[in-house]
């Protein structure tokens, strides 16, 4: 029963601390599933060694995984239970460099303009022709679509952070029709059985079903900056649309840019 005090206590403190509902999600799942590999230990009677045998006996699927983990822990030992003393191995493992996967531009708007579907055609083009995320896609709401100056408002997203991108027209014109079918409530798209909010799931269902099994939402976005930059739009404004902080993480699309390919000279 205490430790459930615990889980409560860990959740109430990670949105005090604003931290964003997917990430408040996957640590409270994550110090769940720690204690209950100690069914009949109290948190007052943790130690080091206990949190220490977890992340050294985990089976961890992937480095993310392991990284959410340990972060998850983390956070349960230091600003949970106060531990003074760091005892305990938090290392990160190293990150892995995978480049991005990006669709091709012809296919991908060769499918979505045959989405009869006006509510799945308006998600899929909104997050291709916008580059958002796909929280920021679910997230979006009505007021935040701002047609007098073709500009949307992309609120608390990742990191908190405010930003704004550019509402192209044929989009505007897919939204309002959408909207005049649909008559959305506060959130851009509602969810089924009266649900206020899209999901997650449901935005990547979409992509299996009108795109192909092997894509997930994400790869919206990696196209969007990719082909961006094959049509030589400057790296900063990408980087200003996608909300990047530092330039670094938009300079991984450069290794999978076209146009910068056809600039190296060839040898033969």
């Amino acid at each position: 029963m205490l430790n459930e005090k615990i889980i409560k206590i860990s959740e109430q403190k990670l949105i005090f601390l604003h931290y964003s509902k997917n990430t408040v999600n996957i640590y409270i799942h994550y110090i769940r599933k720690f204690f209950e590999k100690f069914p009949n230990k109290q948190s007052i009677h943790f130690n080091s060694d206990d949190f220490q045998c977890y992340l050294n006996n985990y089976r961890f699927t992937s480095i993310s995984q392991q990284n959410q983990i340990i972060n998850a822990i983390k956070f349960l030992y230091e600003k949970v239970l106060n531990k003074k003393y760091n005892k305990i191995d938090f290392e990160r493992p190293r990150k892995e460099r995978k480049l991005p996967q990006v669709i091709d531009r012809n296919f991908l708007l060769n499918n979505i303009n045959k989405i009869k579907n006006i509510k799945h055609k308006s998600i899929l083009l909104l997050g291709y022709s916008c580059g958002l995320r796909i929280s920021e896609v679910i997230n979006l709401k009505i007021k935040d679509i701002d047609s007098k100056r073709m500009i949307i408002n992309i609120i608390q997203s990742k990191g908190n952070k405010d930003r704004i991108v550019k509402l192209p027209l044929k989009l505007l014109t897919i939204l309002r029709e959408y909207y005049k079918e649909y008559k959305p409530k506060d959130y851009l798209f509602n969810g089924q059985n009266n649900s206020l909010q899209y999901s997650t799931e449901s935005c990547n269902k979409l992509i299996k079903h009108y795109l192909g099994k092997e894509y997930h939402f994400h790869l919206l976005r990696h196209s969007y900056a990719t082909h961006l930059l094959d049509m030589g739009i400057d790296l900063r404004f990408i980087q200003n649309q996608l909300g990047h902080s530092s330039s670094k993480t938009t300079e991984i699309y450069t290794h999978v840019s076209v146009r910068s390919l056809q600039n190296i000279p060839d040898l033969i």
